[in-house]
């Protein structure tokens, strides 16, 4: 009989935690700018939102991650507001349905997304004490089965009561990661207490925590609900309070969740590493060879590139010649180099960045001086990111500039108006249909339509193809404020 009882308890403990593993709920976090991998990436269009590493972009790739439905519930994701109508683009293009969107009025670091994921995630009879997964966007993880075994060990011992995090086995003396020194063994599997936690080191350091088994800290975490509401409630007590504030004052906007602006705003911009890991006395770490890398400067992108003979990496229309160990990535035009080396070339319409590889990490200065210089390169590229699509310059002179324009299947463009300019519309792929004030017309192919100053207009693509449009705007003033809008499925003003 107590074989039996012992049995019985035994298969009750393993179903219990096989059900705590549906549960994982991720926190996708994709809130960054992206700016070490400038130009390509901009502020608004970021690094997470391209095709970097695989024939996904980023943001999808962390999804696709976390999409097995034995072990995660559907994502969470957190990131800006002026994100959000991409954000649901690329998640419609994998046909996955998230839990929710949450939209960040202004970043307030990663303290704030524990916080506030600890906060959303309601506790129910079934799920008494919810597990969530804090996950970025801008990494890359070669061994998927390798993470989400490491998940299912985080989970176990989040069920126990710690904070765990994931500590990735270096592959090289990395100078980039902070460390992770594990102690003890807890619990089950490998997981480990933390005995340090190291900033990022120099060469040195570096080479002698590889030696001694130190872990790169790979800046994901998992926790119970209850375990990491305790902790912050007592380590960052304003933290959560702000966050329940801005929380409950919520509004629902189509499908996201938008917080209180002013609420959020006011809470205390703290690292999850600084104001939580690094002084709970429950702190775990999970050791995983993942094949994981932190998509955070060029240097990371050779890294983990493919290259050629010499060491080089190209992309698009580029020749080499007599190039060595080199990063050279053109979006069009082609880019040539001859007798150099070590360096990382970008070459865009709008900006050629040419870096001594060894300062990657230092293409963030280059930024904050043309931030510092108001230059529109560090926002957007010349291709332009709409809920509805994009648009693109193709050349501007005075009183003049012609625009490309793409329409997604089924979209449409506000209602609005022009102060100071008049619209013509070339139809060049696909079928418009066009209200022109009281009007709705069928464009075709080849032909086209003029919009006079002051006509209310709108563009719509009613196919299964993308609408493609040239647009040629002429008048006193061109820019993008002159628009009136009268109605608009986005809910933009």
């Amino acid at each position: 009989m107590l074989a039996i009882f012992l049995l019985l308890t035994l298969y009750s403990l393993l179903i219990t935690h096989y059900s705590l593993l549906m549960l994982i709920h991720p926190i996708i976090m994709s809130g960054g700018s992206g700016t070490r991998l400038w130009p390509i990436s901009r502020a608004l269009y970021p690094k997470q939102f391209l095709k970097l590493t695989t024939e996904h972009t980023l943001l999808q790739d962390a999804v696709l991650r976390v999409s097995d439905a034995k072990v995660f519930a559907a994502p969470i994701i957190i990131c800006a507001e002026e994100h959000r109508f991409m954000i649901a683009e690329q998640l419609r293009e994998l046909n996955i349905k998230p839990h929710a969107i949450l939209l960040e009025p202004t970043p307030r670091s990663t303290a704030a997304v524990a916080a506030l994921a600890a906060q959303f995630l309601v506790p129910t009879p079934e799920n008494p004490d919810p597990l969530f997964l804090l996950m970025p966007t801008d990494h890359a993880v070669g061994n998927v089965a390798a993470f989400v075994d490491a998940c299912k060990n985080a989970a176990l011992a989040a069920t126990d009561g710690y904070l765990t995090t994931f500590g990735v086995k270096p592959q090289r003396a990395e100078t980039g990661y902070g460390y992770i020194k594990p102690g003890d063994s807890v619990g089950a599997g490998s997981v480990c207490s933390i005995a340090l936690f190291v900033e990022k080191p120099d060469s040195v350091k570096a080479q002698e925590f590889v030696k001694q088994g130190y872990l790169w800290n790979s800046g994901m975490f998992l926790f119970s609900v209850r375990s990491v509401a305790e902790e912050l409630n007592r380590l960052q007590p304003e933290i959560m309070a702000r966050v329940h504030d801005a929380l409950h004052k919520a509004v629902r906007d189509l499908d996201f969740i938008r917080l209180d602006k002013d609420t959020f705003s006011k809470v205390p911009a703290v690292s999850i590493d600084v104001g939580l890991m690094e002084r709970t006395r429950k702190a775990a770490v999970v050791p995983v060879d993942m094949a994981w890398n932190d998509i955070g400067s060029w240097q990371s992108m050779w890294d983990i590139a493919k290259k050629d003979d010499a060491g080089n990496v190209a992309k698009g229309d580029v020749l080499l010649h007599d190039t060595k160990n080199s990063y050279v990535h053109s979006e069009g035009r082609l880019t040539v180099t001859l007798g150099t080396e070590n360096l990382v070339i970008i070459t865009m319409d709008d900006v050629v960045m040419v870096a001594d590889m060894a300062r990657a990490q230092d293409v963030k200065l280059l930024v904050d001086k043309l931030k510092a210089d108001k230059r529109e390169e560090v926002q957007h590229a010349r291709r332009v990111y709409r809920p509805w699509g994009w648009y693109e310059s193709l050349g501007e002179g005075e009183r003049f500039q012609v625009k490309r324009i793409m329409v997604q299947p089924g979209r449409k463009l506000s209602l609005q108006s022009h102060h100071h300019r008049s619209e013509h519309w070339v139809v060049v792929e696909g079928t418009a249909l066009v209200t022109k004030d009281d009007q709705e017309i069928f464009i075709h192919e080849n032909e086209s339509i003029y919009l006079p100053v002051g006509a209310k207009h709108r563009l719509q693509n009613p196919g299964k193809l993308p609408l493609m449009v040239v647009e040629v705007q002429s008048g006193s003033y061109l820019g993008e404020d002159d628009i009136v809008r009268f109605e608009d499925t986005y809910g933009r003003s």
